[in-house]
């Protein structure tokens, strides 16, 4: 009596015994360019060489990948959930070559580690200190950006853990804990403080002036936005929209009626440079809570576990001295 098939245990059995980790270079250099030619050109082969190639792989997963149109190769739905997981998978091979060469190197393991850029000095300075005073030593790979940003790469796994904002999206295997609270304050040029400061706090006239507001779609940028919208103003259109701290100081030195946004407690770290101060305002809110991500299956890594440790504690010493 014939067996009824299981398709999913006969792709799996195609994958294992078929694909190849460069047939996932392949797409995602077919991802990345959208022209046969550019990846042929890239990986120094002919361009019938690179269509038979895709061939192979679109056989091995018995589905179409990639179609033609007018923006040129475009992924399938196949193809993208092919190419998630291809980003995935590249990712941890990319990850477990670096943690072998610090293991060869003496090193006891590696730690991929995100931050924003409004991370308290004292919580970024615990953070990197327990790290690197390591015995046996580890090496560390810092990479700073918006939190929807380093959510994303704790997803794609080029992440192991991050200390950024509190994140209200949907991500799969993300555990994130608020650690630490953070007072908002209204920032502007140092030589600005006093004109801009005068009059009682006035959101409709603070809508007129030239903001420096987070990139669309992040978390600060739907708080800031809120915070407008509840004081009956319509939120202000940006002259510049950045996390970057160069950029926005250089913005506020340099334009009169430039203000932002920032927690409190960073603001004083940068003072005493004397470009930019806190306009006298007490604002009613809080910012979102700064909390420490990572992934459901690395919680209970060695090295994970006692970053936390160490970054909740003194989330801890600062509310204690705050108060």
């Amino acid at each position: 009596m014939p067996t009824a098939r299981d398709p999913a245990v006969e792709l799996q059995h195609a994958l294992l015994s078929r694909l190849k980790l460069r047939q996932l270079s392949l797409l995602q250099a077919i991802d990345r360019h959208r022209t046969l030619s550019r990846v042929a050109a890239e990986m120094q082969l002919s361009q019938p060489a690179i269509t038979k190639a895709l061939h192979e792989v679109e056989d091995i997963f018995g589905s179409t990948l990639f179609e033609r149109s007018s923006r040129g190769l475009v992924p399938t739905a196949a193809g993208d959930a092919v190419l998630h997981y291809a980003r995935r998978w590249l990712a941890e091979l990319e990850a477990t070559t670096r943690v072998l060469t610090s293991l060869e190197a003496g090193r006891s393991g590696r730690l991929r580690l995100g931050l924003t850029q409004q991370v308290p000095q004292q919580l970024m300075s615990a953070a990197l200190t327990h790290l690197l005073d390591r015995s046996p030593r580890i090496s560390v790979m810092v990479r700073e950006g918006t939190t929807d940003e380093l959510v994303a790469g704790l997803v794609a796994r080029e992440l192991d853990c991050a200390i950024g904002r509190s994140y209200d999206g949907d991500a799969s295997g993300l555990v994130q804990e608020a650690i630490h609270e953070q007072e908002p304050c209204l920032v502007v040029g140092a030589k600005n403080v006093k004109r801009l400061s005068r009059g009682p706090l006035d959101w409709a006239r603070l809508a007129q002036l030239d903001w420096i507001l987070p990139p669309p779609n992040t978390p600060m940028r739907r708080t800031y936005n809120a915070i407008f919208v509840g004081a009956g103003v319509q939120p202000p259109l940006p002259i510049l929209e950045t996390t970057a701290i160069r950029s926005i100081e250089t913005v506020l030195r340099q334009e009169s009626n430039a203000i932002t946004i920032f927690a409190r407690d960073v603001l004083a770290g940068m003072e005493p440079a004397g470009h930019w101060a806190a306009l006298p305002y007490r604002l009613s809110w809080n910012l979102p809570p700064v909390s420490f991500f990572t992934l459901k299956e690395l919680e209970a890594h060695p090295t994970v576990r006692s970053l936390r440790g160490a970054v909740v504690e003194t989330a801890r010493r600062m509310k204690r001295s705050a108060g």
